[in-house]
C-alpha cells in the first residue's frame, strides 16, 4: 500500500501536477500471498506542496489465509519521497501504516513496485494505473473443506524419523497394557535406567484412563514388550554409542520384542514402539495397525543435536529440561548449551566467582549443581550436553567480573591475547566443566559436563581492539605477530587447554578458514558459513559439525521465514565425496537466542527441528518432501499430545499460531 501511495507522489511530480490541494486517483491490483492475490487496490494522492504528500490505499484481504476472511485494510496519512523516478514510502511500523513499498514508474500513468514488512522482508507486489476505474473490494468463496486424509496417505510409514530399515504387513493387533507390567526387560538382570525409562513411555503410549477398560477379543493380542540389551552400562552418553536396535511386533498374539546393544539403542526402539502404537477411541482399545512389522535400524549420524542459547536470553533450568525431553521423541542425542556470550555470563564458576556477575540479574543464573542436574537428565534420555564458551569473541561479558582480562574497558573483546590472566581464567573456567580428563566407561569426568566435546567458539573475531589498544599492540610486536596470527595464537592455545583436559575443542568455521591444516587434527570443525568448503575441510581429516547458518536452507531456527521443506532439503553430503562424508559428525538446529525465552522456544525449534532430526537419522535416499509432508504433519500433532509446544507445519513464519480453526494434521 505505501509503495502504491509513495508510486502516486511520483507520478504526480513527473506529471507536473503536484501543486496545492491536488488530488489524484490510481487504481490497480496488489498480490500479497498467501493473503491476497490480484485484489483490487485503490490508491488517493493528496499534495498540499510538491514536498508535502499523503495518500489513502484501501484493498482487502484474507486475514487468515484461510480462504474463509474478508479484511478491509485502510491507510492514510502515508508520507513519501521521491528521487527520480524511484520512489519508497515508509510508514510508521503500525497500523495503519504497517507497510513500507517501493518501486518506480514504467510510464508516466504506470507504476509497478514491491511491499515490504518493516523489517524490510519483500512481502508482495502491486501495479496502479493513473485514471484507472476504482473497483469495490471483491473477497473470493471460501473454499470447500478438505477431505480427511486417508489412513496412509505416503508411501512411507507414519514414524519419524524413518528407520532404516523395515518391513510391515496389514494386519491390525490390539495392544493390551497390563498393570504396569507391559515392558519387562529379559533376563534376571535389573537396570534402573530401563525401568525409568520403561515406567516413562508407559505413560507416554498408555496416556488413556478409562472407566471400562475393555479388550475386543476379535483378533490377536500384543501383551508386552520384551526388551534384550546386550550391555546394560549406564554411563553418560558419548560420540559413537551404537544406537542400532531391532523391533519384531507380530501379526499374532504375543509379546514384540527389542533387541539392542546399549540402553541408548533401547532408547531410540522404545520410542519406535511407541509411535507404532495408537488409540482407537471407537473401541476404546490400544492398536498396531499393519503388523507384522520387522524394524532395524540405526542413526546415519552419530550427532544429532540442537543448540539452546542461555546468553541472549536467560533460560530456566525446567525450560532446558523440557527442551531435554523432547529430544528422543526425534532421535536427537545432543544438547549444544552456548553458555555465554557478550550480553551475559549466567553460568557459576568456583575459581572465578565474579565472572557471573555478568548475569542478566541475581535471578537468572545457573548453579554448578544445577547444571550438573540437567546432565544427568539428559542421560537417562541417551542426550549428551556439549557446552560452549564463545571466545575470544562474543566474550565482552567476561569483562564485568575480571576487566583485567579484557584490552580495555571501552574496547573489551576479543579477550586480551596480551595477558597471561587470560589464559589462566579460561583454563580454570574449563577445568571445572571437564574436570581435566576425559570421561570413559565406568569413569565419568569429574566436571560438571561429562561430554569428552567442549565448544571453543573461535567466531567472528574483529582484531581491533587489540590494535588500537597499546599495550596489546606492543605484545603483538614483540612476539613479531599480525593481529590475525594473534587470533590464531589464541585459539590454538585454548584448543591445547582443552585437548590436555582429555577434551576434544570444537570451534566454529572461522578458525578453519583462516587457518586451515595448521589447527591440530584433534579440533572439530562447526561449520555455520556458507563459504567454508566443507569437502576442503574433511579432506585434511578433520571432523566438522554441520548446520549452514543464513541461506535459504538454514538450520539456523532464528530464521524465522525458513519452512521446513527447505530445512528438509539441507543434505549434509553435498559436494562431499562418499568416501569423506564419515568425517561428518552430523549437525544441530541452531536456536540463538535473540527473539526466544521460555514463551515461545519450543514452538521455534518444533516441528522444522524435526526436519533436521530425519536428515541426521534416516538413509541419504529418504529425501522428498512430499512423502514427509504428512508425516510431519503427523509427527507434530504427537507432540502437541504430548505436551511439546510444536507450531504448524505449514506456518510461513515460525512459531506462528494456528491460521485459523480446523485440525492439527491439517495445519
Amino acid at each position: 500500500q505505501n509503495m502504491a501511495l509513495h508510486v502516486v507522489f511520483v507520478a504526480l511530480l513527473l506529471l507536473g501536477q503536484a501543486s496545492a490541494a491536488t488530488q489524484t486517483l490510481f487504481a490497480g491490483t496488489l498480490d500479497y500471498p498467501p493473503y491476497a492475490k490480484s485484489v483490487p487496490l485503490n490508491v488517493t494522492v493528496s499534495c498540499t506542496a510538491p514536498t508535502s504528500c499523503t495518500a489513502d490505499f484501501d484493498w482487502v484481504y484474507d486475514h487468515d489465509a484461510g480462504g474463509t476472511a474478508c479484511v478491509p485494510d485502510h491507510e492514510t496519512g502515508l508520507t513519501y519521497t521521491v528521487k527520480g523516478t524511484s520512489v519508497t514510502a515508509v510508514g510508521t511500523g503500525k497500523d495503519p501504516e504497517f507497510y513500507s513499498f517501493s518501486g518506480s514508474m514504467l510510464n508516466p500513468t504506470t507504476i509497478k513496485g514491491i511491499m515490504s514488512q518493516p523489517n524490510g522482508k519483500q512481502v508482495g507486489t502491486f501495479d496502479i494505473v493513473q485514471g484507472a476505474p476504482m473497483k469495490p473490494s471483491q473477497c473470493k468463496a471460501p473454499p470447500a473443506p478438505p477431505p480427511p486424509p486417508p489412513p496412509h496417505p505416503t508411501t512411507h510409514a507414519f514414524i519419524w524419523p524413518l528407520p532404516k530399515n523395515y518391513t510391515r504387513g496389514t494386519t491390525t493387533v490390539q495392544v493390551v497394557p497390563g498393570n504396569g507390567n507391559f515392558f519387562t526387560l529379559s533376563g534376571a538382570t535389573s537396570s534402573d535406567f530401563m525401568s525409568q525409562a520403561f515406567h516413562r513411555y508407559t505413560k507416554t503410549i498408555f496416556q488413556h484412563r478409562l472407566d471400562d477398560m475393555k479388550f475386543v477379543n476379535a483378533g490377536p493380542t500384543i501383551t508386552g514388550l520384551v526388551t534384550t540389551v546386550d550391555s546394560l552400562a549406564e554411563d553418560y552418553p558419548q560420540i559413537g554409542d551404537d544406537e542400532s536396535y531391532e523391533l519384531t511386533i507380530p501379526e499374532t498374539s504375543g509379546s514384540a520384542t527389542l533387541h539392542a546393544k546399549t540402553v541408548f539403542g533401547a532408547l531410540r526402539g522404545l520410542e519406535t514402539f511407541s509411535q507404532v502404537v495408537t488409540f482407537d477411541y471407537d473401541s476404546q482399545t490400544y492398536v498396531v495397525a499393519e503388523a507384522p512389522w520387522q524394524i532395524m535400524d540405526a542413526p546415519r549420524f552419530p550427532h544429532r543435536g540442537l543448540m539452546i542459547d542461555t546468553a541472549r536470553h536467560y533460560e530456566p533450568t525446567e525450560t532446558i529440561i523440557k527442551m531435554i525431553d523432547s529430544l528422543p521423541y526425534a532421535k536427537m542425542n545432543v544438547l549444544h548449551w552456548h553458555m555465554s556470550d557478550t550480553q551475559s555470563f549466567p553460568f557459576q564458576v568456583k575459581s572465578y566467582p565474579k565472572l557471573w556477575n555478568a548475569a542478566y540479574s541475581s535471578q537468572e543464573k545457573y548453579t554448578q549443581a544445577d547444571v550438573r542436574d540437567v546432565v544427568e537428565h539428559a542421560r537417562t534420555r541417551g542426550v549428551r550436553v556439549m557446552v560452549e564458551f564463545d571466545m575470544p569473541g562474543h566474550a565482552g561479558s567476561w569483562c564485568t567480573g575480571y576487566p583485567e582480562i579484557c584490552p580495555s574497558v571501552s574496547c573489551n573483546q576479543p579477550l586480551n591475547v596480551a595477558n597471561n590472566q587470560t589464559f589462566e581464567v579460561i583454563t580454570n573456567v574449563l577445568k571445572e566443566c571437564t574436570g581435566g580428563v576425559a570421561s570413559s566407561p565406568g569413569n565419568p569426568s569429574p566436571g560438571v559436563f561429562k561430554d569428552n566435546f567442549i565448544h571453543l567458539g573461535g567466531d567472528e573475531v574483529n582484531t581491533a581492539c587489540w590494535t588500537s589498544t597499546p599495550a596489546v599492540q606492543a605484545w603483538l610486536t614483540q612476539h613479531n605477530l599480525t593481529a590475525d596470527q594473534g587470533y590464531a595464537y589464541f585459539v590454538k592455545r585454548v584448543a591445547d587447554i582443552a585437548i590436555s583436559q582429555g577434551h576434544r575443542p570444537v570451534q566454529w568455521s572461522e578458525v578453519f578458514d583462516h587457518f586451515k591444516y595448521n589447527l591440530t587434527k584433534e579440533t572439530i570443525v562447526h561449520i555455520w558459513k556458507s563459504v567454508t568448503n566443507v569437502t576442503e575441510v574433511v579432506a585434511g581429516g578433520y571432523n566438522v559439525i554441520i548446520n549452514v547458518g543464513y541461506d535459504k536452507l538454514s538450520w539456523y531456527l532464528d530464521n524465522l521465514n525458513v519452512m521446513w521443506d527447505a530445512v528438509y532439503m539441507n543434505e549434509p553430503c553435498t559436494g562431499v565425496p562418499d568416501d569423506l562424508c564419515p568425517l561428518i559428525l552430523g549437525g544441530h538446529g541452531e536456536m540463538w537466542g535473540e527473539t526466544v525465552d521460555t514463551s515461545d522456544i519450543q514452538s521455534t525449534v518444533w516441528p522444522r527441528l524435526a526436519a533436521i532430526a530425519e536428515r541426521l537419522w534416516s538413509p541419504r535416499d529418504v529425501n522428498s518432501t512430499t512423502d514427509a509432508h504428512d508425516r510431519i504433519a503427523n509427527f507434530r500433532c504427537l507432540l502437541n499430545r504430548r505436551g511439546v509446544r510444536a507450531a504448524p507445519v505449514n506456518n510461513a513464519v515460525a512459531r506462528s499460531a494456528p491460521p485459523g480453526p480446523g485440525s492439527c494434521y491439517s495445519q
